[in-house]
C-alpha cells in the first residue's frame, strides 16, 4: 500500500469513529453533478441502507443505526407512512413507532445522513401502499394521476412532512442530516396505464416537490422520464447497466434487494452475499456513486400494517441485520469489507469517469484515474461458471466466476466479491 492509500485508510477510520463526514448542527449544502451527490462542494461516494422506523420500536433504533454505521453505511433511507401518520383526515399521529422526528434525530446523533422518501405512495409491502383508507372515500378521487382531489391531499401531506422537518431543522442546510428526498415511488412501472394523465401527474409531482424548497435534491425512483432537476434512480437486483436520463445527473441506485419479502406458504427468501457484493461492486465499477440496500434492516410488520398478497408479519428480507436486530453473518461482515474497499477508491471514483479495458471473454476492467500514474481499478469476471486468470498492468490476477476484484492502487487486490 502506497503512502497516499495509507492516508486515505487512516482518514476513513477517523471519519467512522467521529460520526461520518458532517458536523452535527452545521449547515451543509447539497447538490449534484454528473458524477455524484455533492456535499459542501465535495463529490461523495455514499453507501445507504433502508431502515423503516415503524418496523421496529424506538428503544431499538439506536442499536440498529449503530450496527449499520459499523457496517460502513453512510446514509439511512426510509419511507414515510401516510396512513399511520394521518389515520383520520386532518388528525396526525407521530408518536411511539411513528415518531419520525425522533428517528431522524437518532440517525443524526449517530453522525449519519438521511434519505427521506416522502412519497407519499410507498408500496413497501405496507397496507394500502401507505395511503390512508379515508382517501378512498373522497368524492371523485383517482389515485396517482392528474386528479384534483388527489393532488390536493398529496400536496397537503408532502407539505406537512417537509414543514415538520424544517421546524425541527432537520434538512442539511439547517444543520440536519437529511440530504435527499423522494417524491412518488416506482411510478414509472405503472405510468403507461394512466395515459397522458400519468405524464401530467409526473410533471406536477416534480414541480410540487421542488416548490417546497427543501434545499436538497429530490429523486424519483424507477422513473425514466423524471423531469429536471429531479434525479431518476434505479431499483432492482442489478443496476450496473442503468443510465440516468440526463448527462447532468449522477448514477444512483435506491433499492438493491438484499433478499425479498416473506409470504405465507412460500420458501424463505435468500440472496447469497457473494452475488449481492458482486452487484454492488459492478455498480461502482461502472460509474455509480450512491447505492442503497433494501433492506439493511427489515424488521417486523406489526398489527395490520402488512400489505400485498400473503405478506407475512416478518419483514426480515434476509437483510444484513436480521428481524430481531442481530447481525447476520456472513452477509454483514462481507459487505462491511466491501464498503471499506470502495471507500479506499473514493477519491478516484469521484475524480473521473471510468475507462473500460477488455481483458478477455467475459473479462473486463474499469479504471479511474486521478492523474496519468495514479489510479484505482475494478477487475470483473462476469462468467457465471468459469474462474479465470487475467493480466492487468503486467501482473497476473485470479478472478473467480461472477466476481469483482478491487484494486485501490491499480496494483494490489484488497477485496474480491466471491471470497
Amino acid at each position: 500500500m502506497g503512502k497516499e492509500e495509507f492516508i486515505v485508510l487512516i482518514l476513513f477510520v477517523v471519519l467512522v469513529l467521529k460520526g461520518f463526514y458532517f458536523d452535527k448542527g452545521t449547515a451543509t449544502t447539497v447538490s449534484y453533478d454528473h458524477r455524484a451527490i455533492v456535499i459542501d462542494g465535495q463529490r461523495r461516494v455514499l453507501l445507504s441502507g433502508s431502515i423503516h422506523y415503524p418496523r421496529t420500536t424506538p428503544d431499538v433504533w439506536p442499536e440498529i443505526i449503530r450496527k449499520s454505521k459499523e457496517g460502513g453505511i453512510d446514509v439511512i433511507e426510509t419511507y414515510v407512512f401516510w396512513n399511520n401518520h394521518e389515520p383520520i383526515k386532518g388528525q396526525y399521529y407521530f408518536e411511539e413507532r411513528f415518531d419520525l422526528v425522533r428517528f431522524v434525530k437518532k440517525v443524526q446523533e449517530a453522525g449519519l445522513f438521511v434519505h427521506l422518501r416522502i412519497g407519499p405512495y410507498a408500496c413497501a409491502e405496507w397496507n394500502y401502499g401507505g395511503f390512508p383508507l379515508w382517501l378512498h372515500f373522497i368524492p371523485g378521487i383517482q389515485f396517482r394521476t392528474t386528479n384534483t382531489p388527489f393532488k390536493i391531499e398529496m400536496k397537503l401531506f408532502l407539505s406537512k412532512i417537509v414543514n415538520m422537518m424544517k421546524e425541527e431543522k432537520l434538512f442539511a442546510s439547517q444543520g440536519g442530516p437529511i440530504i435527499l428526498a423522494q417524491v412518488e415511488n416506482e411510478y414509472g412501472n405503472v405510468e403507461w396505464a394512466y395515459g397522458i394523465g400519468g405524464k401530467l401527474y409526473v410533471n406536477w409531482a416534480a414541480e410540487t416537490a421542488v416548490s417546497l424548497n427543501t434545499t436538497v435534491p429530490w429523486v424519483m425512483c424507477a422513473q425514466i422520464d423524471a423531469p429536471d432537476p429531479i434525479i431518476n434512480t434505479c431499483n432492482g437486483f442489478y443496476c450496473d447497466e442503468f443510465t440516468p436520463n440526463s448527462p447532468s445527473k449522477p448514477k444512483m441506485w435506491t433499492e438493491n434487494y438484499v433478499g425479498w419479502f416473506l409470504a405465507f406458504g412460500y420458501a424463505y427468501p435468500f440472496r447469497p452475499v457473494e452475488d449481492l457484493a458482486f452487484s454492488v461492486a459492478r455498480f461502482f465499477e461502472k460509474g455509480g456513486t450512491f447505492q442503497n440496500y433494501y433492506m439493511y434492516f427489515g424488521g417486523t410488520n406489526f398489527g395490520r400494517t402488512a400489505g400485498g398478497p400473503l405478506v407475512a408479519t416478518s419483514y426480515d428480507y434476509d437483510a444484513p441485520i436480521d428481524e430481531y436486530g442481530f447481525i447476520r453473518q456472513p452477509k454483514w461482515g462481507h459487505l462491511r469489507d466491501l464498503h471499506k474497499a470502495i471507500k479506499l477508491c473514493e477519491g478516484y471514483l469521484v475524480s473521473s469517469d471510468p475507462t473500460f479495458v477488455k481483458l478477455g471473454v467475459n473479462l473486463e476492467a474499469h479504471i479511474y484515474y486521478k492523474s496519468s500514474n495514479k489510479c484505482a481499478a475494478f477487475l470483473a469476471n462476469v462468467d457465471r461458471l468459469l474462474d479465470a486468470n487475467v493480466t492487468f498492468n503486467g501482473k497476473s490476477y485470479n478472478l473467480p466466476a461472477w466476481s469483482v476484484s478491487i484494486l485501490p492502487d491499480c496494483k494490489n487486490v484488497v477485496y474480491n466479491t466471491a471470497k
